[in-house]
């Protein structure tokens, strides 16, 4: 992820969306943060990690929607923060319209990329932790390390894709890691 445009400057939402087509960028307390293309194989984490999780709401019956990026989160009541989280689990179908989610997702995960490293260890956490995001995952292939930060429990969980790690915001949901890895061969 590229740093801030123009620090000087404050953008709002309706920058974003005034960005040339194509153009993938979310907008942190008025500031633009362009972000790179995803890898494949960061596309396959997300892609298992989705398929995981919407498995176990369908098969449970359950009223959470999970969306992958692009998909828009507009985190707090202003037009100075919007995300696309890679994997966004929400639960109250009242923040979701054709736009994207009002409000903080129940549960974000982000895949760490080279140049996201900063964004998504700092920055987001600190945001998605004070939006009132219940449960954050950062999934780091490259240190093969997943950490778990559950915000109503105030727990913190460090493991790596030899685990199976327990979802906070489920009962009986467990990722396994180590599934993931043999097929990415991580």
């Amino acid at each position: 992820m590229a740093p801030a445009l123009a620090q000087g400057k404050s953008y709002t939402i309706d920058d974003i969306y005034s960005l040339p087509e194509g153009s993938r960028a979310e907008l942190i307390d008025g500031q633009i943060y362009y972000m790179a293309p995803p890898t494949r194989k960061h596309q396959r984490i997300v892609g298992e990690l989705f398929a995981a999780i919407r498995e176990y709401i369908n098969r449970n019956n359950g009223i959470c929607e999970i969306d992958i990026a692009p998909f828009a989160v507009f985190l707090n009541e202003d037009d100075t923060n919007y995300v696309e989280p890679d994997i966004s689990v929400i639960c109250d179908p009242n923040k979701l319209t054709d736009k994207g989610c009002f409000g903080a997702p129940d549960w974000i995960i982000e895949i760490v990329s080279p140049g996201s490293r900063r964004m998504d260890y700092y920055t987001k956490l600190f945001k998605y932790h004070t939006a009132g995001v219940r449960e954050y995952w950062i999934v780091d292939p490259e240190k093969n390390r997943i950490l778990v930060y559950d915000f109503e429990s105030e727990n913190t969980g460090d493991y790596s894709f030899a685990d199976s790690v327990k979802v906070g915001i489920y009962d009986d949901l467990y990722i396994n890691f180590s599934d993931i890895a043999d097929l990415l061969n991580i």
